[in-house]
């Protein structure tokens, strides 16, 4: 076993590396040709029905909006049910010919087979699952007092995606149908601060990476790797804590719109602002670098601002 390891750890980069010379342009060339195409000729979403997590506020809001304009049917989820009820006359005013608004956990196994369950009932299908419904804590990881509070982080980001889409698979098999799993630049670009949400995001990325793989053509899945939103979880507080205020956000209306157009070109990866996809790239190939950069902005340059503020007011 020791010898085959050598001979890969030889033969397996320079193979790659011809590969790679041969296949991603090839690739990338017909990735091209798939999304001009579907650019000329987009997904018709009218009358698909659509169940969206975390519908009340941010993006899953704005999301039932533009679907809703695109004149899907919406099953709208969420704990706050006046919230929901608001974005649901909203989605109707907007063009969609039902929605359904349903309270519900999805940290919690039974809610999320209920919802679920209460949806088919409505409409007698289901065509689209849109994975949206997180929360944020966040502070230094070795500050934190009361761990088990932030155990509710990964209940709704990454199990509440699970038990969704567990509930919902057998339903969207049924209609070639599409899951959309919000994940966040954070799940492949860790920051400082919100430790355990960055693991709850990549867990969350790697959880549909595996899937897809698992369900081939059968259910069709689009992550989205958004960068920062303006949205409640973008608390303004946080951000001047963590010297994070100069760091552009994008409004949760331009990311919803970007997430179905996206959507209706059947693209399966989404990152928006694009330019965060070069930051992929740092990230890849000068880690040590992009550590220490981050360490340095969001870790040390508050400390010393703090320091030098507490002189400036002794």
């Amino acid at each position: 076993m020791e010898t085959i390891h050598k001979i890969l750890n030889v033969v397996f980069p320079v193979l790659s590396a011809i590969l790679f010379m041969v296949l991603v342009p090839l690739f990338w060339f017909l990735n091209l040709l798939r999304f001009w195409f579907k650019k000329a000729y987009p997904e018709d979403i009218a009358g698909k029905v659509i169940l969206i997590t975390g519908a009340s506020s941010g993006i899953g809001e704005h999301l039932a909006i533009e679907f809703a304009k695109e004149g899907a049917c919406l099953a709208l989820v969420a704990r706050r049910k006046k919230e929901l009820q608001v974005v649901a006359e909203t989605a109707k005013a907007m063009g969609s010919p039902d929605v359904v608004v349903i309270p519900a956990d999805v940290s919690k196994l039974d809610e999320c087979n209920r919802f679920v369950d209460e949806t088919i009932k409505h409409f007698g299908k289901l065509d689209y699952l849109v994975n949206n419904a997180a929360i944020c804590t966040f502070g230094f990881f070795e500050g934190q007092t009361y761990l088990p509070y932030h155990a509710s982080v990964m209940d709704i980001n990454f199990w509440g995606s699970v038990y969704s889409t567990h509930s919902s698979l057998p339903h969207l098999r049924k209609n070639k149908g599409k899951i959309i799993a919000i994940c966040s630049c954070g799940g492949w670009f860790a920051t400082p601060r919100v430790s355990i949400y960055n693991a709850s995001k990549a867990a969350v990325l790697s959880f549909f990476e595996t899937l897809r793989m698992e369900v081939g053509s059968d259910v069709d899945i689009s992550v989205v790797t958004p960068g920062m939103v303006e949205t409640s979880l973008a608390n303004k507080k946080w951000l001047q804590e963590g010297n994070a205020m100069w760091i552009p956000r994008i409004s949760a209306k331009t990311c919803a719109k970007a997430v179905v157009d996206s959507t209706k070109r059947g693209e399966k990866y989404i990152t928006m602002p694009s330019w965060m996809e070069t930051v992929l790239l740092w990230k890849l190939f000068c880690p040590q670098i992009t550590n220490s950069i981050m360490n340095f902005v969001f870790v040390l340059w508050p400390k010393i601002s703090s320091k030098n503020a507490k002189i400036r007011d002794s």
